[in-house]
């Protein structure tokens, strides 16, 4: 356990460093961008470490991982985000650990969302997934709304009992137009938080760039990073 926290440490550091690097470079203050670490595969004991060194949000993308891991460290002063596409069977579960849910793309979805969040008389912060990738009125290939269709899914979540429109996320697409071009996705990804926050002022989070792309996303304006590698090292492959 010694080695790992010290893996960790040092991990950690180095992606603080990272941050702080981008926020100069961009003409930001540090303050300004919050680390999520996503634990996705990594045991609670991972996140215990996490917590002690002074991490407070964490992102998981699998319910039946998550779940029980959140329950394990429901001690901790953490802010849990679910980040991967999400099925409507799965939603009370969610409800019962996550405070913001990062992958909304569908209306189906904030209608099962708002239910559970009244039922368990929680309010549940909501960011709209966008697809950079998605044809027109489609999805992406890792799920999302396309931009055309980010005004009207976010006044739905602004109107629902139980939900807070929080803001957006994306993540780089590996086909289309920004394929290989990080910084455009996420510059696109700011103008339409522009957009929205003309109808919801305090929409203000924008959740975009992962281990490999974080400096492109604090360049764009990203106010939330997610980053799981570059912390816990490389995943072991799931079975």
């Amino acid at each position: 356990m010694k080695d790992r926290k010290e893996d960790i440490t040092a991990n950690l550091a180095e992606v603080e460093e990272r941050i702080v690097a981008a926020c100069a470079a961009a003409g930001r203050r540090r303050e300004e961008v919050t680390l999520i670490v996503v634990t996705k595969t990594y045991p609670a004991d991972d996140v215990r470490i996490l917590s002690e060194l002074g991490v407070r949000h964490v992102a998981e993308n699998r319910d039946q991982d998550a779940a029980p891991k959140a329950a394990a460290c429901s001690d901790l002063s953490l802010t849990w985000h679910f980040v991967g596409q999400l099925q409507t069977n799965k939603v009370r579960s969610v409800v019962g650990y996550a405070g913001v849910v990062q992958s909304i793309d569908r209306s189906r979805l904030v209608a099962a969302l708002s239910k559970e969040a009244e039922r368990a008389g929680r309010e549940l912060g909501c960011l709209l997934q966008v697809a950079l990738d998605a044809g027109e009125g489609g999805r992406g290939e890792r799920g999302g709304v396309a931009p055309e269709g980010v005004e009207e899914l976010g006044d739905l979540v602004a109107e629902a009992p139980g939900l807070r429109l929080d803001g957006l996320m994306t993540v780089a697409p590996l086909t289309g137009e920004y394929a290989g071009r990080q910084q455009a996705a996420f510059e696109r990804l700011m103008d339409l938080s522009t957009d929205l926050r003309r109808a919801h002022p305090a929409a203000t989070m924008v959740s975009a760039g992962m281990s490999s792309d974080l400096e492109q996303a604090v360049a764009a304006g990203a106010t939330h990073v997610r980053v799981g590698t570059a912390v816990l090292g490389v995943r072991p492959r799931l079975g």
